[in-house]
Parts: structure tokens; C-alpha cells; sequence
């Protein structure tokens, strides 16, 4: 028994610190990308921006809620917030809730201002995947079904989390297209660019998914057993 417990406790620091490192490599990655949109000057935006219209003020508006859906959904897994505050944990999980409707709502109206059919089609499917698991996870903590709200918000976390990974399998996504083409690159080099970030969405959405379901929300061998 007492090798069990202190089998947990082990197990519970390594997951603190796996999930620490998760929070740094994020903010080491969205940093760049999300620092030239605060200063609200559209000559610094990544994308091409049409004049004279609020495509820039909707992509400000996403990327500001999302950030926040993404800071205030690491605090929500912190066990010593859920577990020892539940009160700031439902407070936390409000926000949370309330940053992924109104940036995925966003996100809904900004894909008409995307020029590639491609990068249009996955902004509507992410955002539509966001807001659906974020619903189901509140709806399920309104209910008190709260083993069913844990999946349902660890699903929609991993859709949040596609901004982190898409971007981090970039290079990897490069070295898959050159592979495919024996290093010839017969499109250039920006063709290749613009095809890695046409896909990057979907591999990282299918990426998260997978460790999701198969890594976390698998049935442990113990519990099948007991």
C-alpha cells in the first residue's frame, strides 16, 4: 500500500513537471507570433491585411482571446487549484469557456477574409471542433457529470493547443516534404513554405488528438482489472 501511494506521488510530480515544461515551450512559441500584434500597427501583422476593413481588428481579437483561453486553461489542470480552490477553478473555468466562444466565434467571421481555400476550410473546422468540445465540457459540468467534463475539457484544451503544435511541427513537416520530393524542391523553396502551412493545422489538431485519446483519456489497465 505504502509503495502504491508513493508510486502516485512520483507519478504526480513527473505530470507537474511534463505539464510545466508544456506551459514554457507554449509561451516560447506563441511569444513571437502573438508580439507583433500588440502593438495594433496592421504594418506589423504576419498576414496580408485588407485595407480599410476589420479583418485586422477581428485577427487582434482572436489571437487576444485566444491567448487567454490558452493561459487560463493551463491554471484549470493544476491540481492545486482544482482540487484545494475549487472556487477559482470554476472562476478560471468560466474564463476559459468564455475566451474559446468569443475567439472560435471570431474565428468563424475572420475565415472570410482568408484568401487561401485551404487555410479557410481548416479555420472553420478547428473553430467549429473548439466550440463544440468547449460546450460539451461546460454542459457536462452543469450537469455534475464531472468525470464526463474532465474528457470533454481535456479534449477541447488540445484543440487550444494546436496553435503550439502546429507551429512547433513546422520543421518537421519541411524535412517530410523534402523527403517526399528527394531534396529537388521542385516548387522552390516558398512553395514548400506555403504547402507546410497549408497542412501544419491539420497534422497538429490530428497530432494532439491522438495523444489525447490514446495517451490520456485510455482506460488505465488498473481500473479494467479492479
Amino acid at each position: 500500500m505504502a509503495d502504491k501511494r508513493k508510486m502516485g506521488v512520483t507519478n504526480r510530480m513527473k505530470a507537474s513537471k511534463g505539464w510545466w515544461l508544456l506551459v514554457i515551450v507554449s509561451i516560447g512559441v506563441m511569444s513571437p507570433f502573438v508580439a507583433p500584434y500588440l502593438t495594433f500597427d496592421p504594418g506589423n501583422s504576419r498576414v496580408s491585411m485588407t485595407p480599410s476593413s476589420l479583418q485586422f481588428p477581428l485577427l487582434v481579437a482572436h489571437i487576444g482571446t485566444a491567448c487567454v483561453a490558452l493561459i487560463s486553461g493551463f491554471f484549470q489542470f493544476l491540481e492545486s487549484i482544482r482540487i484545494k480552490a475549487p472556487k477559482l477553478h470554476r472562476n478560471l473555468g468560466r474564463v476559459y469557456v468564455g475566451s474559446v466562444f468569443l475567439s472560435g466565434g471570431i474565428a468563424l467571421v475572420y475565415l472570410f477574409y482568408v484568401d487561401n481555400f485551404s487555410k479557410a476550410i481548416s479555420f472553420l473546422v478547428l473553430a467549429m471542433i473548439w466550440i463544440y468540445t468547449c460546450w460539451k465540457g461546460y454542459r457536462t459540468a452543469l450537469k455534475k457529470r464531472f468525470a464526463e467534463h474532465r474528457k470533454w475539457m481535456i479534449r477541447s484544451f488540445a484543440v487550444t493547443l494546436v496553435a503550439v503544435s502546429a507551429r512547433l511541427l513546422v520543421p518537421f513537416l519541411l524535412l517530410a516534404y523534402a523527403a517526399l520530393h528527394r531534396f529537388s524542391l521542385p516548387g522552390g523553396r516558398m512553395m514548400m513554405v506555403e504547402e507546410v502551412l497549408n497542412v501544419n493545422i491539420w497534422v497538429g489538431l490530428l497530432v494532439n488528438f491522438i495523444v489525447v485519446e490514446w495517451k490520456i483519456l485510455k482506460p488505465k489497465k488498473d481500473s479494467l482489472t479492479e
